[in-house]
């Protein structure tokens, strides 16, 4: 079984990090965390906010500080947001920290699950579609490239991917 004291879990917007972690954290007794959710405990401002006010960059740069931070503690499932892996730093911390879960999801799904979502900056300008289809092309090879284990969570309950995720790495050897 793979060392499971620090689990991050990548993947596109609407994959179901935040509630597949949480599901996993508790299966696994670790805490839960989410980037996201940190960095708005920090600010005191919502995402779209700090998109608004400070732009993209403005929020890698606080998502990098956080993701430098929460990446050394141990004995969490870390949710994190869909964008986290552009930052080449982000990356080299998340693949050697700790146990890098992909939660794959096509962008059917991601549009499907996201339709309704006004707190997805990146969403709010332009067709959906087409913004997540050009998200997915550039980032599904950087996900790939840490993942140490690939689930694919179309079709599935977060509670169905969470119980198979425990299979799957409680089995592997």
């Amino acid at each position: 079984m793979p060392d499971l004291h620090r689990v991050f879990l990548v993947g596109p917007m609407g994959a179901g990090k935040s509630t597949i972690g949480k599901y996993l954290a508790r299966q696994l007794g670790l805490a839960f965390a989410d980037t996201d959710t940190e960095i708005e405990h920090r600010t005191g401002a919502d995402i779209p906010w700090i998109f608004d006010v400070e732009g993209e960059s403005g929020f890698r740069d606080r998502e990098q500080q956080v993701v430098e931070e929460m990446t050394q503690m141990d004995d969490i499932v870390l949710a994190t947001g869909g964008g986290v892996i552009m930052r080449a730093e982000n990356r080299a911390a998340l693949g050697s920290r700790g146990f890098v879960i992909y939660l794959h999801a096509t962008v059917d799904e991601q549009v499907r699950r996201t339709r309704n979502d006004r707190k997805r900056p990146l969403l709010q300008s332009g067709n959906p579609g087409t913004v997540l289809r050009d998200l997915f092309k550039v980032r599904d090879p950087l996900y790939r490239e840490i993942a140490d284990y690939v689930i694919d969570t179309d079709g599935c309950s977060p509670r169905t991917v969470a119980q198979r995720l425990m299979e799957a790495l409680t089995t592997e050897r």
